[in-house]
């Protein structure tokens, strides 16, 4: 492999897939792969139901967890020489800048400025870009019970959200993807592609790559 990697972060809206991705590609790199641990927010389900009212618990309860994950990944892995996760730390900030009112968002960035100056810095960043349509329907065949109340609105509004943030983004090399006609889960050529773009080509700032469906 040309490109050597010791963090790789997958991104992208509710559906995207990147849990999925970051699943496959740990599991063929024999890397460490760390997922975000939504289900153990216990604001999550009353958030769908309510934004307005759970928006700053779920989002301080996501905010604690990912500092806490991301902690531990500053520590070596003996086992892994690559760490593979499906989020980022500062996607953080896209939430609770749509979701918050401008009080609690005051107080959000305080705690949060404090945060992302210790969190770890991926090497790789790769935006899942996808179609709502495509988002909604992903959404619709894992029928998880707390999303079946996300409204095809609010993903509108993340989807712009996160594509505002990754045009700006600069951090890391960033590699985007789309998404809306391509299944790297099922299709064993999309995800050689992917894998191809990710470790044998020359990465560079804000690559997009674009997988024609078989």
């Amino acid at each position: 492999m040309a490109n050597q990697f010791e963090f790789i972060a997958i991104e992208g809206v509710i559906g995207a897939g990147k849990t999925s991705l970051a699943k496959l590609l740990s599991e063929r790199n024999s890397a460490r792969l760390v997922l975000e641990q939504f289900k153990d927010n216990p604001f999550l389900p009353k958030f769908y139901e309510d934004r307005e009212r759970y928006a700053f618990p779920t989002q301080m309860a996501f905010l604690a967890s990912r500092f806490k994950q991301q902690q531990d990944m500053l520590s070596k892995d003996l086992f892994h020489q690559m760490t593979i996760s499906d989020y980022i730390f500062e996607k953080d900030r896209i939430f609770a800048r749509l979701n918050l009112e401008d009080d609690e968002l005051a107080l959000y960035d305080s705690i949060f400025d404090i945060m992302t100056g210790i969190s770890a810095k991926p090497d790789l960043v790769i935006y899942l870009q996808s179609s709502v349509d495509r988002l909604m329907e992903n959404i619709r065949q894992r029928d998880r019970d707390y999303e079946r109340n996300i409204t095809r609105t609010y993903l509108e509004e993340l989807s712009e959200s996160y594509n505002h943030f990754f045009y700006h983004y600069n951090k890391s090399p960033l590699m985007i993807i789309n998404t809306s006609e391509i299944d790297f889960v099922s299709n064993k050529k999309h995800l050689d592609y992917i894998e191809e773009q990710i470790f044998d080509q020359p990465i560079r700032t804000n690559t997009h790559i674009h997988i024609i469906p078989d």
